[in-house]
């Protein structure tokens, strides 16, 4: 049974407002305490209750043919109904003062993650952190459903590109470009290359030079282990505060050692990297963008190949590999996988690699509109 979703005040209103009998909702993280008097007037049939404000006269009332799912102490949001952004994560961040990083919701959500990484028999934070996470999948479902899919694009790479490589530049342009032609860029959500392309995504609406005035800014601190590296970035957001584009980070608090980018309007942080792994290569239907890294990228490579040989859903979509020095000489993955797509071991890739910009924006728009 398909269950549709409340997810704010407002919603919650309109819907007892318009019927007297409610069945097969999601509520999750509302405050049903306003409307008592409403509500008693109402009957509810296998609803979903997650985290939601419910007094005990309402719980009496709905606790025989509906789930509530209560909620328990955490320093982190256990039904989170939509994603973060660079407010909410980065909370009580203070610009110019990079200290102040230790207390937003980011740093402090880690420090807890750290604290009890080990206490894997504790069922109550395991639960939690599933909880979380299955909150964060819903809400970024629920943003992507308004893209068309096959202009969903990522762009993975190393989170230790500094600022002020070569690459992070033309990372940075390849995303405004793509971002301008209609295509909503997502990426792991760190520093290095995903920075860059969340980068590249926000200056979309602006003049290139604006772009290029703003990763002199971040050059200052190059690598994300540098005091001034949040701060650098909260400097060119105090600068440049709105874009019209949006784009999706999908970071992991087991790298949290790694702040998000926040030049993501949408956030979606994961306990499980397992799963946000995942999320990233089946988001991409548009295709993935590989730009140079190591371990961690070379892995996705092969789980994307994976994916397109089992078609695994339901089409292919292509692998453009941006750097021709790297991925043929430096680590030659790129040749491997057409040497194996020749021989039939890899079935259904769309390889192309490519060194400009331009290059990369024609081989996706070949694949959205194949005429």
């Amino acid at each position: 049974m398909q269950y549709q979703e409340v997810e704010t005040q407002v919603e919650l209103e309109k819907l007892l407002k318009s019927s007297a009998d409610i069945s097969h909702y999601a509520f999750q993280s509302v405050d049903f305490t306003p409307f008592e008097e409403r509500v008693a007037q109402i009957s509810f049939h296998e609803c979903l209750f997650m985290g939601c404000e419910l007094s005990d006269q309402i719980k009496r009332q709905v606790g025989a043919e509906n789930f509530i799912f209560p909620t328990f102490e955490a320093p982190y949001l256990i039904y989170p109904n939509k994603l973060y952004t660079r407010q909410t994560i980065f909370n009580d961040y203070v610009l110019g003062q990079p200290g102040s990083y230790e207390e937003t919701y980011d740093k402090q959500v880690y420090d807890h993650f750290i604290k009890t990484n080990f206490l894997k028999e504790s069922i109550r934070e395991t639960l939690g952190r599933s909880l979380h996470d299955h909150s964060i999948a819903d809400a970024m479902n629920d943003m992507l459903a308004r893209f068309d899919e096959k202009k969903v694009v990522g762009i993975m790479g190393g989170h230790s590109l500094p600022r002020t490589h070569p690459m992070y530049k033309k990372v940075a342009y390849v995303a405004r470009l793509l971002t301008q032609k209609g295509y909503l860029m997502i990426s792991g959500g760190g520093p290095g290359g995903m920075e860059a392309t969340h980068l590249g995504a926000w200056f979309a609406d602006k003049e290139l030079g604006a772009l290029d005035e703003a990763i002199k800014t971040l050059e200052v601190a190059p690598s994300y282990k540098d005091e001034a590296w949040l701060d650098t970035a909260m400097q060119v957001l105090d600068q440049y505060p709105a874009s019209i584009y949006e784009s999706l980070g999908i970071p992991t608090w087991l790298y949290g050692h790694e702040p998000p980018t926040p030049f993501a309007t949408h956030i979606a942080k994961f306990f499980d990297n397992s799963i946000r792994e995942d999320t990233i290569l089946t988001s991409a239907k548009g295709g993935l963008i590989f730009a140079p890294g190591s371990a961690g990228t070379i892995q996705e490579i092969f789980q994307d190949a994976t994916q397109n040989h089992y078609l695994t859903l339901g089409y292919s979509s292509p692998m453009v590999f941006f750097g021709k020095d790297y991925w043929i000489k430096e680590r030659p993955i790129y040749p491997l996988l057409k040497k194996m797509s020749i021989e039939d071991k890899y079935k259904n890739l769309l390889l192309s690699i490519a060194d400009e910009e331009a290059e990369i924006v024609k081989a996706l728009a070949a694949f959205y509109d194949p005429e």
